[in-house]
């Protein structure tokens, strides 16, 4: 069994000290670093962390080459065991990468543990040695020999599932419960004093329970029946920051960071249906439920690229708006199915998502499906253009999601994007016993053929459209068919504009301006700061109204490179405003558009 071992080496350095053993080599081992972490579609050169490499075998040094910027070949003599050891450098905050001061510590794998290439599919062990005093451990990686803070070993069964089990290191909050009987652990490292733990966990638990009745729910005789969901065990890895949000999907665990200010505090009022909820903690429930989904959509049930991950590389697929789209789409409608909020929060919910597509003039350029192809190189590398050149798959994916969810309740024949789910998730072989991660690999003509099958009907012409186009999606009609209605506000000041604002110290910026927009017939650049308007000073986003009102064409003092530049704004061709989504009374609406909105947002099995 190949072996490794973490200590903290020098916290107040950010060092971690990783070693390993690797019995019976080959004479030239190669031995290398991931590029990526699965989840995020980036390439973060983790190796640039590594330094003091060195190898041993029978106590004697071997030689290493470096190949390329992350990949070393040790030369071997003979069969014995050949050690190594590196030093880690840990001080990225994310969910994605390793972290270590005084206070806290955490790590993937993939930024820390070297691959020993040709030996990956072989048993792995770790073991989590020297910590600080006071300091726990929590995982979900299987505990072979531990203490009662989780010090000791622990066992993987080969190279991506050690690096599929993020682990949390220092004094933090822990807290459990049980979701359809199987156990669930809520860590939060860095909450206020009056962090609302249990709560937390309830919310949670509903939102658990809901999604594995979701994926593996059945109704016999008017009775909700629930098979094992793919995991013994859950672990949440909750990071509460001064400013951050995140989060990342793993096998049986999710790293998360968020605001702690977002944390439910005790004597906080709950409400009916958690309508005293806080923005913040809605959008936190959100991300538990987004990275919770992944269990299923994208960990399991996934692209057929990622069936074997190739850590060396960008690993393509244009699937993202699937995997990451809907599982968007999810996140919210869990919420509100589960009874945490009402579903006038979540229209509310809705429209955000689609005032997001919608101030995109990149959607008019970019598929959602070509978005996914391009995650690698666009999404995740944004600049002031982004806007103008891309669309999320994520937002404009939720999107197709819920209208394809509504298109199939609208048809009448009884079919909903749920029983697609299901269907997919048992036509790709990730619901046997041992299909785990590595095996559930399908295509885009694995979705169409579904949708045929469930629907009764074709749905080419949709996904066409919808997902291969740049034509906006049918969202105010299909919401009609529940009983929903659309309505545009005036536009705001930055919307006449056609720029995105940051404001702060007094002063507003460009962050970009919108392609086709006044902004840019103006000549405004991204980084300019808008000082006056028609000689007025401004210094919030507010006052663009008041003293311009843009009926007519103003003038503009800008601050550009130290320079005052004076600018002539014509913002008077009439924009669309936001999109504001309620539901009509019940005297509005028809009994069938009723029915549909209530099942569409039942709880699993009502």
């Amino acid at each position: 069994m190949i072996r490794f071992r973490i200590d903290v080496a020098d916290a107040h350095a950010h060092q971690f000290e990783v070693s390993a053993t690797v019995p019976a080599p080959a004479p030239e081992q190669r031995l290398s670093l991931p590029v990526w972490i699965p989840g995020s579609y980036l390439v973060r050169e983790f190796a640039r962390h590594l330094h003091g490499l060195e190898a041993a075998q029978g106590g004697k040094p071997v030689a290493l080459e470096q190949l390329d910027k992350t990949t070393w070949l040790a030369r071997c003599s003979g069969r014995g065991a050949l050690t190594l050891r590196w030093r880690v450098y840990a001080f990225d905050t994310s969910v994605r990468c390793a972290y270590l001061d005084g206070q806290r510590g955490f790590f993937n794998g993939t930024g820390v543990f070297l691959r020993v290439e040709g030996r990956e599919a072989e048993p792995h062990a770790l073991k989590i040695g020297t910590l600080p005093r006071g300091w726990s451990v929590a995982t979900a990686m299987r505990a072979v020999q531990v203490d009662a803070r989780g010090r000791g070993d622990y066992e993987a069964a080969g190279y991506d599932e050690l690096v599929d089990h993020p682990v949390e290191l220092g004094t933090f909050w822990r807290g459990h419960f049980k979701a359809h009987g199987v156990p669930h652990e809520f860590v939060v490292a860095g909450a206020l004093p009056g962090f609302d733990g249990e709560r937390l966990l309830a919310d949670s638990r509903r939102i658990c329970e809901e999604q594995i009745a979701l994926w593996h729910g059945e109704t016999v005789a008017g009775k909700l029946k629930v098979r094992k969901p793919p995991f013994e065990r859950y672990v949440f890895l909750l990071n509460a920051t001064d400013d951050g949000y995140g989060g990342l999907e793993h096998r049986a665990s999710t790293a998360l960071i968020a605001p702690r200010r977002d944390l439910p505090r005790r004597g906080q009022p709950n409400g009916a249906a958690g309508n005293a909820q806080s923005d913040g903690y809605v959008q936190l429930l959100g991300l538990i439920s987004h990275e919770y989904f992944h269990t299923w959509n994208v960990k399991r049930l996934k692209p057929r690229p990622f069936t074997a991950y190739d850590y060396t590389r960008e690993n393509y697929t244009r699937l993202l708006w699937f995997f990451e789209g809907f599982t968007s789409y999810y996140d919210d409608l869990v919420l509100v199915r589960a009874g945490l909020i009402d579903r006038t929060r979540y229209l509310r919910l809705v429209a955000k998502t689609l005032n997001q597509v919608l101030g995109t003039p990149g959607r008019q350029l970019q598929s959602v499906a070509q978005a996914s192809f391009d995650a690698w190189g666009k999404y995740y590398r944004p600049d002031e253009n982004t806007v103008n050149a891309t669309v999320s798959y994520y937002t404009k994916g939720a999107l197709v999601g819920l209208c394809l969810d509504l298109a199939l309740r609208r048809d009448g024949r009884g079919a909903t994007l749920d029983a697609v789910m299901r269907a997919l998730w048992e036509r790709s072989g990730a619901a046997k016993p041992a299909g785990g991660p590595g095996v559930g690999g399908i295509e885009e003509d694995d979705v169409r053929a579904v949708l045929r099958e469930i629907g009764g009907r074709s749905f080419d012409r949709e996904l066409d459209a919808w997902v291969h186009g740049t034509a906006d999606l049918p969202v105010a009609e299909l919401l009609k068919s529940v009983g929903a209605a659309a309505k545009e506000d005036a536009p705001a000041p930055a919307q006449r504009l056609g720029a995105r604002l940051a404001e702060g110290a007094g002063a507003i910026k460009l962050q970009s301006v919108l392609r086709a927009s006044a902004a840019e017939r103006a000549g405004l650049a991204a980084g300019d700061e808008l000082i006056a308007v028609n000689g007025w000073r401004v210094k919030r986003a507010e006052d663009l109204m008041p003293v311009g009102t843009f009926d007519a064409p103003v003038e503009l003092t800008v601050g550009r490179d130290m320079r005052l530049l004076t600018l002539t704004l014509d913002a008077t061709t009439r924009v669309a405003g936001a999109v504001q989504l309620s539901w009509l009374a019940d005297d509005a609406s028809d009994a069938a558009q009723r029915e549909r909105r209530d099942a569409w947002l039942a709880a699993a099995g009502r």
